[in-house]
């Protein structure tokens, strides 16, 4: 099935310039109106979100957090959940699960989820932050939750069925949720109706959750998906590639690698066109490319992308009417006795302070937390270091608690001072690399200078459910794009 695909016109969406909502002509029929009712607020009124990425720093700081708690390949027959955690220094609950919104069915596997709207639209009127949107990684199921009503305690509201996503796009496997300007929601789908290389992105309703189609109106020459960023004043947006959900979903095989199942390539895109502009390939320097990041100040064209198992990291931006991208650091591998390779450092995660300052980077398997300062993007600076799991030796919290797996997916308060860290992967790989994970969320603070700390009075414990991705109540450093 090639799915649907649908032409586009330029609407102006509460003053933002460049980019233009995406409005339905063909066989999809029109968008709802609903989506494009809102207009611009007076100056002052607001709408969601923050005025710029320095607006967001001052905003207040974080109570609890959602976070993807999943039973996908742990043996106990129980459905995901989001995790309220408790975050507010001298509460009784501090680092504890305060409330589970458990999932209806068994098997989802929660793994990254977003918001309907974010600042991206902000200064719109009729939109609000409302609903969080919970993909399964591996059902294909996508679940939309009301945290609007009680926050503490977030509701389902929707629950789109695989069978819908695929008819009306041919995608299977949701990955990253993004929100954009115009009344709708992106998400990166990792497979064709089969499972088989051919994932791209599906488009949602912001208003009415209905699925759209497909984004992409012409596609070039990719074929593998991941994760994707864009950046509305430069209309570009861009890519990254894993492999095809039949390939990684039964566990890492060196042999796929060497049969080119894996991606190593970044793609550009013409953000209003919703058409493919440029591929750049790494390499052999570049096997996995993962997480993509943009800098946050809306003038500044240009980010990272981290290639997982060739840990190293690029730095994409413009370059003579064209993209380039650079390898700006390089993690080296490590022998250890037992594995049959040098251990990667399996770079899984990254994230950008919201001044632009620092980028803070996980080597799930080496087991360290590294910070770098970008503020000359193209030239970073490792700056700090915590060890924090890994394969390499074993790491204790100040608790005693032994710190199994490593540091995976991360978080970033608004103001730059506290990261949270978690340290699930994807289910069939963690019991791969570390049989028997357990998940748990831990707290680094930073201090003004940018010395890292691990909060020894904060250890969330997943139990026998595996830990990910986080959002703050009020967005954060991987959730808001500016335009």
């Amino acid at each position: 099935m090639e799915g649907t695909s649908f032409s586009r016109r330029q609407v102006l969406v509460g003053g933002l310039v460049g980019l233009g909502a995406l409005v339905a002509d063909s066989s999809l029929g029109r968008l709802r109106r609903g989506a494009f009712a809102s207009e611009a607020c007076p100056p002052g009124a607001g709408g969601p979100g923050w005025a710029s990425p320095l607006e967001a720093m001052k905003a207040p700081r974080e109570q609890f957090l959602y976070t993807a708690g999943h039973y996908s390949g742990t043996g106990v027959d129980l459905p995901d959940f989001l995790g309220v955690v408790d975050v507010q220094t001298g509460s009784d609950t501090y680092g504890q699960i305060i409330h589970r919104t458990s999932l209806p069915y068994v098997g989802d596997e929660l793994h990254h989820f977003g918001w309907q709207t974010c600042s991206s639209s902000n200064g719109t009127c009729g939109m609000e932050r409302r609903y969080l949107i919970l993909p399964g990684f591996r059902s294909s199921r996508v679940h939309i939750l009301d945290v609007k009503s009680d926050p503490r305690h977030p509701q389902i509201s929707k629950v789109i069925e695989p069978k819908e996503i695929i008819k009306k796009t041919g995608y299977s496997r949701p990955h990253t949720v993004h929100c954009l300007p115009g009344g709708i929601v992106l998400i990166s789908m990792m497979g064709d109706a089969d499972g088989n290389a051919g994932g791209g992105l599906a488009v949602l309703d912001a208003n009415t959750f209905d699925v759209l189609g497909r984004w992409e109106k012409e596609k070039g020459p990719q074929t593998l998906s991941y994760d994707f960023w864009y950046q509305p004043r430069h209309n570009v947006m861009v890519t990254s590639e894993f492999a095809a959900p039949n390939t990684y979903e039964n566990g890492f095989n060196l042999d796929d690698v060497k049969a080119g199942k894996y991606g190593q390539r970044l793609h550009v895109w013409d953000l209003k066109k919703g058409s493919h502009l440029q591929s750049i390939d790494f390499g052999g320097d570049g096997l996995v490319t993962l997480e993509i990041r943009g800098l946050h100040d809306p003038a500044k064209a240009g980010g990272y992308v981290a290639a997982a198992l060739s840990s190293s990291v690029w730095y994409w931006r413009p370059q003579g009417g064209a993209w380039a991208a650079d390898k700006v650091i390089q993690v080296d591998p490590i022998e250890l006795k037992g594995w049959p390779f040098p251990v990667p450092g399996l770079i899984t995660d990254q994230v950008i302070s919201l001044d632009d300052r620092y980028m803070y980077l996980s080597n799930w398997l080496h087991g360290d937390l590294r910070q770098y300062d970008i503020s000359d993007p193209a030239n970073p600076k490792l700056k700090g270091q915590l060890w924090l799991g890994g394969v390499l030796r074993e790491y204790k919290h100040p608790n005693g608690r032994k710190l199994g797996g490593g540091p995976q997916m991360l978080q970033l308060s608004l103001d730059g001072r506290r990261l949270y860290v978690t340290n699930g992967l994807q289910s069939q790989w963690d019991n791969q690399f570390y049989p028997g994970l357990e998940g748990w969320m831990l707290k680094v603070d930073i201090a003004e200078d940018g010395a890292m700390r691990l909060d020894p009075n904060f250890y969330v414990d997943f139990g026998k459910a595996r830990s990910h991705e986080t959002r703050l109540p009020n967005g954060d450093p991987t959730s808001e794009i500016w335009a």
